[in-house]
C-alpha cells in the first residue's frame, strides 16, 4: 500500500503543487518571524551584555527610591581598596533646541554624564572629553539631523543656552526612557552643570586587581545606603537581557498571529484539496477494495499522502523562512536596536522543528476528513464510467440550513450584548468571539451562498455571452464545490475589509475628537517637567494684542481629592466652557456652568446627579458646588469642569496657564498667524507650538502605516488562498476534460473556453470577496463600537473597491494554467478516454 501510495504521488505529483506552495508559504511565515525575533533577541542581549560587562560592579537606586545617589556614596566607593575607579553617571532633564531653536520633544531631553568609567561607547565618532563637546543619542541624532561635527544648543537649568560641538553618537541600547525623551551626553563635571543635579543615578564602578566582581559588590553594598541595589555587571546584563527579550516576545507573539492566519488559510486550502482529489479518485479507491484493501489501508494511503506532501512542503517553507527572517532582520533591525544588523543570523533547532512540525501537523489534520471519506467509498464504485467530484454532493440539507442559521443568529446576538457598556476590552472580545461564530455559519451556508450568487447574477452573465453562461452553469452545478474553492478567500477578505473599516474609523473618530477638544489653529504647551512652570503669561499677552490672533483660550487645571477619589479640576478662560470643553452632556447643560455651578464626568459624578451638590478639598478648604452637568464620552482629562472665577478663588496657587489655543482672526492669512505665534514664543526655547492640522496629520499617518503594515502582512494569506482557487480550478479541469472536450467538438473555440474558465474563476474570487467584505464591514463596525463611546462610522469605499478588482485579478491570474491546459488538450483523445 506504502508502494502504491508513493507511486501515485510520483505520477499526479502536479495535482498537488499549489498546495505544497500555499503550505510552504504558511510555513515560511512562521520560521521566518522566529528566525528574526531569535536573531532581534540575541542581537538586544548581546548590546546589552557587551555594555554591563564593560564595568564589575553597578550601583543604582532602587525603583521605589525618590532621590539618587550622593557625592559622598561615591567618594566612600572611590575610597574602597576593593574598587579601582568608580565615577557616577548623571541623568536629569538638559533640553536640546533643534536646528530651528526650538526644544526637541514634549519632554526634555537627557543629560546624561560619560567619563572615565561607564557602560556607553561611540557608535560613531568619540565620547565627550571637554567642556563644549557633547555626544548625542543615536535616536536623538535621527530625530533632530545632527551629525558629528555639528553644534547644538543645550539648555542649562536656568534656561540659559550652551553650545556643544557633537563629537559622536552613543547607541543607548534598549533604554526606553532615552528612546523616548533622547539624550545628550557630557563629561561628567559639564553634565553636573547643564543639569543642576548633585546627585547620581547610577555608579559604575571597575574592580581593583585580584578582586572579583561578587567581591567588589559586596564592598560598594557596605557604604551604600538603603534603598539601593548593587549588581555586578552580569547580573545588571542578564537583567537588561530579560528586559529586551520581553520586548522581542511582544513583536513575536504579533507576527505570529498574522503567520497563524496564513496557516488557517493554507489548511482551508489543503482540506479543499484533498476532499476534491478524494471525490476524483473514487473509482481508484473503490478499485484498491477490489483487490482486497481494507478500509484503514485507504485511510493511511490519504493520511500518508499528507504526510508526504506536508513534510516536504514544510522542509522547503522552513529554508525559505531562514531566507525571509535574514532579510527581514538585516532590513527592520535598525527599527529596533541600532547596530544590530551586525549581528549573526540565529537558526535554532526549536525553529526548524517548529516550522517542519506546523506545516506537517496542519497538513495532517486538515485531510483526515478527506482521508474518513475515502474509507467509505464501496467496491461498486469501480464500475461507474468516469470519475466524478460526487463525493462533494449538490444537495444542500435542512440541518445545514438550520445550524448555519443558529450560529448567525447566536453571532448577533453576542453582538448586541458587546454594545451594551461592558468596557471597551471585554467588547472588543466579545466581537472577536462573535466574528469567529458568524464565520463558521458562513462557512456552513456557503453553498447556499454560492447558490445564491450565482443566481442573481446569471441572467446578466447569460446576456454577455456563451463563456459566461456557461462559467454560471458550472458554478452553480456543483455549489459545495465552489464553496470550498472560495472559502479561503473569504477568510482574507473579511480581516482585510474588517481592519479597514476599523482603520479608517478610527481616522475619521479621531479627527471628528481633536476637531471637538481642538477646535482651534495652534496650541502652545510647555514642555513637561517635574519644574514646569506652565506657559510663560507675557506669551499670552502678546498673542491677545496681536491682530493676526482672534482668539485665545487659557487652560489651568489642579489635583484634589474628591469623595475618596482623586478629582482632575479643569477651567477654561476666554471663552464659554460648553464651546471648547469636549464632552457630551448626559444630563443638564454645560452653558450652565458658571460661578458656583460645575460640570462633572460620569465616571466621577458616582450616583450623583444634576442638582446634587459636588464638595471638593480645594486649596482654600473644603468648598461645595452645584452639579449643572454631568457628561460622559471620551471628554479628555477632566473630572470636573469649573468657572474661573471659582478655580481662581479655590486655587489661587495655579496662576499660569499649561495650554493656550490659539485661533487666527478671520481676515488673518496663514502666514501671519504663524509668524505672530512665532514671535511670541521666540525667547521661550522649551514651549511647543502644535499645529493642529498638523496633529491631525501626524495621527493620519500612524494609522496609515499601521494599516499598510498590517494589510502586507495579511496579505499572505489571500495570496495563499489564490493559490487555492487555482489548484481547485485546476482539478475541476481534470474532472471535467471529457465536458470540455465535448463542448469544443460542439463548437466551442479555445478562446471561448479559456473565457469560460477565466470568468468560473473570477467569479469564484468574486462571490468569497464579497461575502468577506460583508462579514469585514458588519464585524468592523462592531469592533469600532466596542472602543469607541461616540463613533463616527466610515466605510472606505476606495479601499474595498480595490479589494474587489484585485480579488478579480487575482481570479484572472489563477485560471491562465488550468484554462491553457483545458485548451490545448486533444479532442479526439479526451473524448476517447474514460
Amino acid at each position: 500500500m506504502l508502494r502504491t501510495t508513493l507511486a501515485g504521488l510520483r505520477l499526479h505529483k502536479g495535482r498537488l503543487v499549489t498546495t505544497a506552495l500555499a503550505i510552504a508559504l504558511g510555513v515560511m511565515f512562521v520560521s521566518g518571524t522566529l528566525v528574526f525575533s531569535d536573531t532581534l533577541r540575541e542581537s538586544f542581549t548581546s548590546q546589552v551584555m557587551a555594555s554591563a560587562q564593560t564595568v564589575d560592579a553597578v550601583a543604582q537606586p532602587e525603583a521605589d527610591a525618590d532621590q539618587g545617589i550622593s557625592r559622598e556614596v561615591l567618594d566612600d566607593v572611590r575610597a574602597l581598596p576593593e574598587i579601582d575607579r568608580a565615577a557616577g553617571v548623571t541623568r536629569a532633564p538638559a533640553p536640546l533646541l533643534d536646528k530651528d531653536g526650538r526644544a526637541v520633544g514634549s519632554v526634555p531631553t537627557l543629560g546624561v554624564s560619560v567619563g572615565e568609567v561607564t557602560r556607553y561607547s561611540a557608535a560613531e565618532g568619540e565620547l565627550p572629553d571637554g567642556p563644549d563637546e557633547a555626544a548625542l543619542a543615536t535616536t536623538t541624532a535621527d530625530t533632530t539631523g545632527y551629525e558629528v561635527g555639528d553644534t547644538a544648543t543645550v539648555l542649562g537649568p536656568e534656561g540659559q543656552k550652551h553650545d556643544f560641538t557633537v563629537t559622536g553618537l552613543i547607541d543607548f541600547g534598549i533604554s526606553g526612557e532615552i528612546n523616548y525623551r533622547g539624550a545628550v551626553a557630557f563629561t561628567p563635571a559639564t553634565a553636573a552643570e547643564m543639569t543642576g543635579t548633585d546627585t547620581f543615578a547610577e555608579i559604575d564602578a571597575i574592580a581593583a586587581e585580584g578582586v572579583t566582581a561578587e567581591q567588589a559588590v559586596q564592598a560598594v553594598s557596605a557604604v551604600t545606603a538603603s534603598g539601593t541595589e548593587v549588581l555586578t555587571g552580569q547580573e545588571l546584563g542578564e537583567r537588561l537581557a530579560e528586559q529586551a527579550g520581553l520586548q522581542a516576545e511582544v513583536l513575536t507573539v504579533a507576527l505570529l498571529l498574522f503567520a497563524m492566519i496564513s496557516m488557517l488559510v493554507a489548511a482551508i486550502v489543503i482540506h479543499n484539496t484533498f476532499a476534491i482529489l478524494v471525490a476524483q479518485r473514487q473509482r481508484e479507491m473503490a478499485l484498491l477494495r477490489c483487490v482486497g484493501a481494507v478500509r484503514g489501508q485507504v485511510f493511511g494511503s490519504v493520511v500518508i499522502e499528507a504526510l508526504v506532501v506536508g513534510l516536504l512542503a514544510s522542509a522547503a517553507g522552513v529554508a525559505a523562512g531562514i531566507g525571509l527572517g535574514t532579510v527581514g532582520f538585516a532590513l527592520g533591525s535598525q527599527a529596533f536596536a541600532s547596530g544590530s544588523a551586525e549581528t549573526a543570523v540565529v537558526v535554532t533547532p526549536q525553529t526548524v522543528l517548529i516550522g517542519l512540525g506546523v506545516g506537517t501537523a496542519m497538513t495532517l489534520f486538515a485531510a483526515l476528513l478527506p482521508a474518513r471519506r475515502a474509507m467509505f467509498v464501496p467496491p461498486l464504485a469501480a464500475l461507474r464510467t468516469s470519475a466524478v467530484a460526487t463525493g462533494l454532493g449538490k444537495r444542500l440539507s435542512a440541518v445545514r440550513v438550520a445550524v448555519g442559521a443558529l450560529l448567525l443568529l447566536a453571532s448577533a446576538g453576542v453582538v448586541a450584548f458587546a454594545m451594551r457598556d461592558v468596557g471597551p476590552e471585554v467588547g472588543l472580545y466579545l466581537v472577536t468571539g462573535a466574528g469567529m461564530i458568524a464565520f463558521v455559519g458562513v462557512v456552513v451556508l456557503s453553498p447556499l451562498l454560492v447558490r445564491a450568487a450565482v443566481a442573481a447574477i446569471a441572467p446578466l452573465m447569460r446576456a454577455t455571452g456563451v463563456s459566461a453562461t456557461l462559467a454560471a452553469d458550472n458554478a452553480r452545478r456543483n455549489p459545495r464545490r465552489a464553496a470550498t474553492a472560495m472559502i479561503a478567500l473569504t477568510v482574507g477578505a473579511t480581516l482585510i475589509s474588517g481592519y479597514s473599516v476599523i482603520n479608517a474609523t478610527m481616522m475619521a473618530t479621531t479627527t471628528e475628537m481633536l476637531d471637538r477638544q481642538f477646535p482651534v489653529d495652534y496650541q502652545i504647551q510647555a514642555q513637561f517637567s517635574e519644574d514646569s512652570e506652565g506657559v510663560p503669561g507675557e506669551v499670552g499677552a502678546q498673542l491677545r494684542d496681536s491682530s493676526a490672533v482672534g482668539r485665545v483660550i487659557s487652560q489651568r487645571s489642579a489635583t484634589v481629592e474628591g469623595d475618596e477619589r482623586l478629582a482632575f479640576v479643569y477651567t477654561y478662560r476666554g471663552a464659554d466652557p460648553a464651546t471648547v470643553a469636549p464632552a457630551e452632556a448626559r444630563a443638564g447643560d454645560l452653558a450652565d456652568v458658571r460661578p458656583g455651578h460645575v460640570a462633572v464626568h460620569a465616571d466621577f459624578a458616582g450616583d450623583s446627579g444634576v442638582g446634587d451638590t459636588l464638595t471638593l478639598e480645594t486649596e482654600e478648604g473644603r468648598r461645595s458646588y452645584t452639579i449643572a452637568a454631568v457628561v460622559g464620552g471620551n471628554q479628555g482629562a477632566w473630572s470636573v469642569l469649573m468657572a474661573p472665577r471659582d478655580f481662581a478663588a479655590a486655587f489661587p496657587g495655579v496662576d499660569t496657564d499649561e495650554l493656550l489655543m490659539v485661533t487666527g482672526a478671520e481676515d488673518a492669512e496663514d502666514q501671519a498667524l504663524a509668524d505672530a505665534i512665532d514671535s511670541a514664543v521666540a525667547e521661550y526655547p522649551t514651549v511647543q507650538v502644535d499645529s493642529v492640522a498638523q496633529m491631525r496629520q501626524q495621527y493620519e499617518d500612524v494609522l496609515a502605516t499601521a494599516f499598510l503594515a498590517i494589510v502586507a502582512m495579511l496579505g499572505l494569506a489571500v495570496v495563499i488562498a489564490v493559490f487555492g482557487i487555482a489548484n481547485t480550478l485546476a482539478l475541476s479541469v481534470l474532472e471535467r476534460t471529457r465536458e470540455s472536450a465535448m463542448l469544443r467538438a460542439l463548437g466551442l473555440k479555445r478562446g471561448q473556453l479559456r473565457l469560460m474558465l477565466s470568468i468560473e474563476a473570477a467569479l469564484l474570487c468574486l462571490i468569497g470577496a464579497l461575502v468577506g467584505i460583508a462579514l469585514g464591514v458588519s464585524f468592523g463596525w462592531a469592533a469600532a463600537a466596542a472602543i469607541f463611546d461616540t463613533l463616527v462610522f466610515q466605510v472606505p469605499a476606495a479601499q474595498i473597491g480595490g479589494f474587489i478588482a484585485a480579488a478579480v485579478a487575482a481570479g484572472l491570474l489563477a485560471s491562465v494554467l488550468p484554462s491553457r491546459r483545458a485548451a490545448r488538450t486533444s479532442i479526439t483523445a479526451a473524448l476517447a478516454s474514460e
